[in-house]
C-alpha cells in the first residue's frame, strides 16, 4: 500500500490500557484514545486504530507511517515498526517537557526509572519487572484490600495528616498488612497515604541506581500519575522537580507516534 504524506499514529499496547495518538507533520496532536487492553492487546489495538481514524476523520491509506510500543507492540499488526517503551516514553516526555532529565513510568505490570538527554535520547535506564511491587497492580490490589474504588486512592491519601508506614513491599505480605491496619482501627486515609509512600520509597530506588544530581528534572508518565497522592508521595520523597502531564498515559503512544515521522523522513 502506498501512503500518502502528512499523518503518523503510535499505538502502546500495555498490560492494562492501550493508548494511541495521531499527530501531523507538525507534531500537533489530531486526536488521541484510550481503551482497556482486555484479553487481546491485537484486539484492543484494532479498536483504538478504528477510533483514532473516526475522531479525525481520516481514512487508513493517509496515515503515513504507524509505530506500536509497549509489552504488546509485536500484536499490532498494521505497524511498520516495533519499538520498546523505554525508547517511546523517553521521547514523549522530553517532547512535553524539553527540560526532562529523568522519566518515570508507573504502569501496569512494571515500573521504570529512565535517564534521557534533553533531545530524548537514552542513556540509562532501570526496571522494576519482577513483581508487582511499586506498580499499577500494586494499588490495585491495595484498593481491592480496602474496599474502595482504585479511582478514590489519591483524593482519600490527600485527606491524611499522617501515614500509616507499610513495611513490606511484597504485595502478598503489604496485602496483609494492610489488612491487619484495617482491623487496629486505623484511619483509612492514613493507611492509603502509607501505601503510595511505600511505593514512592520503591520508586526512589530505581532512581536512586541513575544517579540523581540537583539539577535534574523528573517527568511522571503512566496513568498512574493521575494519582494525586502517588504524585504528593513522589516529591516528597524524591525532592526533586516534578512534571506531570496532562495526559500522562499518553505519553508512550506519543513518543511512538514522534518516533514515527522521525523515521519516516
Amino acid at each position: 500500500m502506498v501512503f500518502a504524506a502528512g499523518y503518523y499514529i503510535g499505538v502502546d499496547v500495555g498490560s492494562l490500557s492501550c493508548d494511541s495518538v495521531l499527530i501531523d507533520e507538525a507534531n500537533t496532536v489530531l486526536s488521541s484514545i484510550v481503551v482497556p487492553t482486555g484479553v487481546s492487546g491485537q484486539k484492543s489495538s484494532e479498536t483504538a486504530l478504528k477510533a483514532l481514524l473516526q475522531q479525525s476523520t481520516l481514512e487508513f491509506d493517509q496515515i503515513k507511517n504507524i509505530v506500536s510500543t509497549g509489552y504488546g507492540r509485536e500484536r499490532v499488526d498494521y505497524a511498520h515498526k516495533a519499538i520498546t517503551e523505554i525508547t517511546c516514553h523517553g521521547k514523549g516526555a522530553t517532547h512535553l517537557f524539553p527540560d526532562t532529565t529523568i522519566v518515570i513510568d508507573i504502569g501496569g505490570q512494571d515500573s521504570k526509572a529512565i535517564r534521557v538527554t534533553r533531545a530524548g535520547k537514552i542513556l540509562d535506564f532501570v526496571m522494576n519487572d519482577r513483581c508487582a511491587a511499586g506498580t499499577g497492580r500494586f494499588l490495585e490490589v491495595m484498593a481491592r484490600a480496602l474496599e474502595i474504588e482504585l479511582i478514590d486512592l489519591g483524593p482519600i491519601s490527600t485527606r491524611a495528616d499522617k501515614s500509616c508506614p507499610i513495611s513490606s513491599m511484597c504485595t502478598v505480605f503489604a496485602e496483609s498488612e494492610v489488612i491487619s491496619l484495617l482491623a487496629s482501627g486505623n484511619p483509612v486515609d492514613q493507611i492509603v497515604r502509607g501505601i503510595h509512600e511505600a511505593v514512592a520509597r520503591r520508586t526512589m530506588g530505581l532512581v536512586q541506581r541513575l544517579k540523581p544530581k540537583a539539577h535534574d528534572v523528573v517527568t511522571l508518565s503512566g496513568g498512574v500519575a493521575h494519582n494525586q497522592g502517588m504524585v504528593a508521595a513522589l516529591q516528597k520523597f524524591l525532592d526533586m522537580r516534578l512534571n506531570v502531564p496532562a495526559e500522562p498515559q499518553l505519553v508512550g503512544a506519543l513518543g511512538a507516534a514522534l518516533l514515527a515521522r522521525e523515521k519516516q523522513q
